[in-house]
């Protein structure tokens, strides 16, 4: 069924949040999955536009027999850790707790999985209904946004450990910036999910996260004030706020990626990072691959991101070149302390640093992530990213899904599984078969004579 007819057949429940609504009018056309131009961001003079003969066509097609085989093996995470109480999936493998991150993972997944033809629509129906229904009725940080985390099995908000918050810890901008991708997907794909959608939205304060048309995050402090904090560095940031944009709120100032954009040589290839530095600001500002290829999977590029993401990808092609060392780095849990490790291209004035989340040295955890080898792939299809999938195409538990990478240094195999490494494994077929989830800038296509 077209988007046209799907439109038609749902046109009294689309009319759920006039902002949301509006934005969307401007923003898309009533054609199956290619919505249309839009302009989010301010003219730019630093990021220089890719040039034609580094763009590579988009060519939709079927998924190959293995390739199917690796979004099964995805899914299989799922169906391992979805409670069935809640309908929410565990962040880590049968670890019960969730951010809105992870849960947009699994959104997103599901998208994928249905539309791929691993799970029917009545499974899709099923698992959609109840996970919505659940998002509608969980409890929020003060009232006003949902909290950093959820249990899977209850969804009451709890803390990073998991130890119930009765409060909350605060929230992340960043996070709901996500989930609100698979939101505007089922807005215009699965319209018979607009209602649930609104009912969710109309518990959020969503203008508490926007402040001078910039993301704040929210957090605790000792003495149990809520602190306001501006949320996201370049990459994230811009990601972030492009689903945001979409409500109709003014985040001009978030989108713009040269606010605080400069260049560093990291393998002789120019890359852009954030001059907000960790010791003048309290967050890091690595460079990894996940936010620019989420932004190609789901929106489908801008020049900007397009531009910035090439050089992300072609310094980690030139470190295997100067190094022989396969790279592919992206943030990732893993199987031992510290559990979560950004593997950076950048990061604090270093590149290719690996950092804990508070900023310490991780550089023995350095991985080739595989969640980062698949988007990475299917995004640029180079002989380098074939030699990338060659090494992690076996990296997986077939009854538990896709393990998070493989170390650097040792070979052996970073054992944790995450919701997001087989969101994003899924994210990445269905775009070989379908292209961008949510496309706001024209995808530049192969002609039959290309």
């Amino acid at each position: 069924m077209s988007i046209k007819e799907n439109l038609l057949k749902a046109r009294g429940s689309l009319v759920f949040l006039t902002g949301l609504t509006i934005a969307f009018g401007t923003v898309f056309t009533l054609e199956q999955w290619k919505p249309a131009e839009t302009s989010v961001v301010a003219p730019t003079l630093k990021v220089e536009p890719v040039a034609e003969s580094e763009l590579k066509p988009f060519v939709s097609r079927e998924l190959t027999a293995e390739e199917f085989e690796y979004a099964k093996i995805a899914w299989q995470y799922f169906e391992s850790n979805t409670n069935p109480q809640t309908g929410l999936v565990n962040s880590v493998d049968q670890y019960p707790a969730s951010t809105l991150w992870d849960t947009s993972s699994y959104l997103l997944g599901l998208i994928s999985a249905q539309r791929l033809g691993i799970v029917d629509r009545e499974e899709f129906d099923t698992r959609m209904s109840q996970v919505l229904e659940t998002l509608a009725g969980l409890p929020l940080f003060d009232d006003r946004l949902p909290n950093k985390s959820y249990s899977t099995s209850d969804g009451a908000m709890v803390t990073y450990d998991n130890s119930i918050s009765e409060r909350g810890i605060g929230w992340s901008a960043i996070d709901i910036g996500r989930v609100l991708v698979p939101f505007h997907v089922l807005a215009w794909h699965y319209p018979e999910f607009t209602g649930s959608v609104s009912e969710i939205l109309k518990q959020w304060e969503l203008s508490a996260i926007i402040d001078d048309a910039q993301m704040m995050g929210a957090a605790v402090d000792d003495s149990g004030n809520t602190l306001y904090l501006q949320e996201g560095r370049l990459g994230y940031e811009e990601y972030a706020a492009k689903s945001l944009a979409l409500t109709g709120m003014d985040l001009s100032f978030a989108l713009d990626y040269e606010a605080y954009l400069e260049f560093v040589e990291v393998s002789n290839v120019r890359v852009g990072t954030d001059l907000r530095t960790p010791d003048k600001f309290d967050a890091l500002n690595m460079v990894v691959s996940e936010p620019y290829v989420l932004d190609g999977l789901e929106f489908g590029w801008d020049r900007y991101s397009r531009s910035l993401a090439l050089a992300v990808y072609k310094a980690q092609e030139a470190r295997y070149e100067e190094t022989g060392i396969l790279t592919a780095v992206s943030e990732d849990n893993i199987d031992q302390a510290p559990y979560f490790v950004y593997n950076t291209v950048y990061a604090a004035g270093k590149p290719w640093n690996a950092v804990t989340e508070s900023g310490e040295d991780a550089s023995e955890f350095r991985s080739v992530s595989t969640k980062a080898v698949f988007g990475l792939h299917v995004l640029y299809d180079t002989p380098y990213t074939e030699k990338l999938l060659d090494l992690i195409k076996t990296n997986y538990d077939p009854k538990k899904g896709w393990y998070s990478g493989i170390y650097e240094a040792s070979g052996e195999t970073n054992t944790a599984i995450t919701a997001n490494t087989n969101g994003i494994i899924l994210e990445s077929l269905h775009y070989l078969q379908f292209g961008p989830m949510l496309r706001l800038t024209p995808l530049r296509t192969a002609s039959v004579d290309d």
